[in-house]
């Protein structure tokens, strides 16, 4: 039952994580806000001690401390930084490297596809679509969001701790 819980908490929350940066190119403070809370709900009753709790908190700290610098230097939105350090809490220490790689990839190939789609003229029938014309536009970011959603959906079966 705790693993169903875990499960719809963090599956949920990243996947309308992403949605909302896909939607709107931004991810509200309160995902990331109930990621962190759920942790800590979930963590102790999950079995996992005080000692590996303060682990998973110093990661992400680590973390969003590195997230932060980015935002500040234009180089990360901070919705990104912050659901980001929020995912890395319930991963920890552990499958930090995992997390990471697989983010920058997806984030990496998430990027080459919007430069190569963004060349293209968008169908006339498609620019009443608030959205897509934005996501299509050429000065409009990357959706980050999308990719660190993504990520943390490969990474999160191999978290030992659930």
């Amino acid at each position: 039952m705790l693993e169903l819980a875990c499960a719809t908490i963090f599956i949920g929350g990243m996947a309308f994580a992403g949605s909302m940066d896909l939607l709107t190119m931004t991810i509200p403070n309160r995902i990331s806000i109930f990621l962190v809370g759920s942790f800590f709900v979930v963590a102790p009753l999950a079995g996992l001690g005080l000692q590996d709790i303060a682990i998973h908190v110093a990661t992400c700290l680590a973390v969003l401390a590195v997230g932060i610098f980015m935002f500040a230097r234009g180089w990360m939105g901070g919705g990104d930084a912050k659901i980001f350090a929020a995912a890395t809490l319930w991963f920890g220490f552990d499958q930090l490297g995992e997390f990471a790689f697989a983010t920058a990839l997806l984030g990496g190939l998430l990027t080459i596809v919007l430069l190569i789609v963004r060349r293209f003229p968008l169908p006339r029938a498609l620019l009443k679509v608030n959205w897509l014309y934005r996501l299509h536009h050429p000065e409009t970011g990357v959706p980050y969001g999308i990719a660190i959603a993504a990520a943390a959906l490969m990474v999160y079966p191999s978290i030992a701790w659930i």
